[in-house]
C-alpha cells in the first residue's frame, strides 16, 4: 500500500473514531437540591446570578411550585449578534421547581440551545459561571444526550420541522413597528399571551420575548402536566419565545420546539406527543393574534 493511501486511511480512521466520541449533551443542568422557604431560595439565586454579571431579564411563575428566571448577559448577547435569529439563544432559563419536599435548581445547558439553535460560537463559558454560581450536579433531560451536530440537524422525525421552519406571525414595514406590535399584542394579553422579558440584541435588528401563554391546548401548565412528568422537572423549557427579527415576528413551530428540549418523549401512550397534538396549532393561533395578523 502507498504511503500516501494509509495515511488517507489513517486519517479517515481518525476522524471517524472522534465523530464517534463527540460529546453528548443535555437540554438542562440540575444545579442543586435544596430545601426551605421557595422564596428565599428563589431571592438566593437571583443574588447569586447578579453577583456573577447575569442580568434578570424577567420572571414568572407558569404554575405552582415553579419560579423561572429569564437571564441574560454581556456574553450572550455578543453570541447572539453573530446569527440572524441568535435572539434564540440570547436568554438562558434558570428555575426552581418544588417536587414534594425538595426545591429543585437548575438552568438550561447554554452549550445545547447553543447547537439546537445553529448559532456560531462556544458558550461553553456561559454554562461554567452559572454551574459556578449555582452549583452542577448534573446534565438531565432525555435518556441519552445528542453531539452539537446532531442538534444542529435536529427535528423529532420525518415530516416534522427543523430550527429553520419557524412560523411566521407577521410582517411589518419596520422592526420598530414589528416591535410595537408585540408589545401591544402582549400588553393587551391577546390569546392568553403575556409578557415575561424582551432582550433587545445590541448591534443588530433582532429581538426576543419570553411569552407565557395560559389558554387552552396552548397553556404552559397544560403542555408540562403531560411533558415534564420525571422525577427532575425540565422546568426550564419555559417560556416560549418570539423573536423579532428585520420587521418579521416568528417563533419556532411547537413540533420542533418542544421536540428540542424532551427528544424522548413517546409519540403515542401516557406522557406523550398524541396527547398534546392539539398544541402546536394552539400555539401558532395564540401567537399570531399577538401580532394582528
Amino acid at each position: 500500500m502507498k504511503l500516501k493511501h494509509l495515511v488517507a486511511m489513517l486519517a479517515a480512521l481518525a476522524a471517524g473514531v472522534a465523530a464517534a466520541g463527540d460529546a453528548t449533551m443535555k437540554p438542562f443542568v440540575l444545579a442543586q437540591r435544596a430545601s426551605g422557604d421557595p422564596a428565599a431560595v428563589v431571592a438566593g439565586v437571583r443574588a447569586k446570578l447578579e453577583g456573577a454579571g447575569f442580568r434578570i431579564a424577567g420572571a414568572y411563575s407558569p404554575y405552582e411550585g415553579a419560579t423561572i428566571l429569564a437571564v441574560t448577559s454581556d456574553e450572550l448577547l455578543a453570541a447572539a449578534a453573530k446569527n440572524r435569529f441568535g435572539a434564540y439563544g440570547a436568554v438562558q432559563r434558570v428555575t426552581v421547581t418544588k417536587v414534594g419536599e425538595e426545591l429543585q435548581v437548575a438552568f438550561t445547558n447554554p452549550s445545547y440551545m447553543q447547537s439546537g439553535y445553529r448559532m456560531e460560537g462556544d458558550l461553553a463559558g456561559v454554562g461554567a459561571k452559572l454551574a459556578a454560581a449555582l452549583g452542577q450536579l448534573e446534565e438531565y433531560g432525555p435518556n441519552d444526550g445528542k453531539t452539537a451536530k446532531q442538534l444542529r440537524k435536529y427535528h423529532y422525525m420525518v415530516g416534522m420541522e427543523y430550527f429553520d421552519e419557524p412560523t411566521k406571525l407577521g410582517v411589518f414595514a419596520s422592526q420598530a413597528e414589528a416591535l410595537a406590535a408585540v408589545e401591544a399584542g402582549l400588553g393587551e394579553k391577546r390569546g392568553g399571551a403575556s409578557k415575561v422579558y424582551r432582550v433587545d440584541v445590541p448591534g443588530t435588528e433582532e429581538a426576543a420575548f419570553g411569552v407565557a401563554l395560559t389558554q387552552g391546548c396552548s397553556g404552559d401548565a397544560f403542555i408540562m402536566k403531560e411533558v415534564d412528568f420525571k422525577p427532575t422537572r425540565s422546568t426550564g423549557h419555559l417560556p416560549y419565545e418570539l423573536v423579532v427579527s428585520k420587521g418579521e415576528v416568528f417563533a419556532l413551530y411547537a413540533r420542533f420546539r418542544i421536540a428540542l428540549n424532551f427528544p424522548d418523549l413517546s409519540m403515542m401512550g401516557s406522557n406523550s406527543f398524541m396527547n398534546i397534538r392539539c398544541a402546536p396549532g394552539a400555539i401558532e393561533g395564540a401567537l399570531k393574534k399577538v401580532t394582528g395578523k
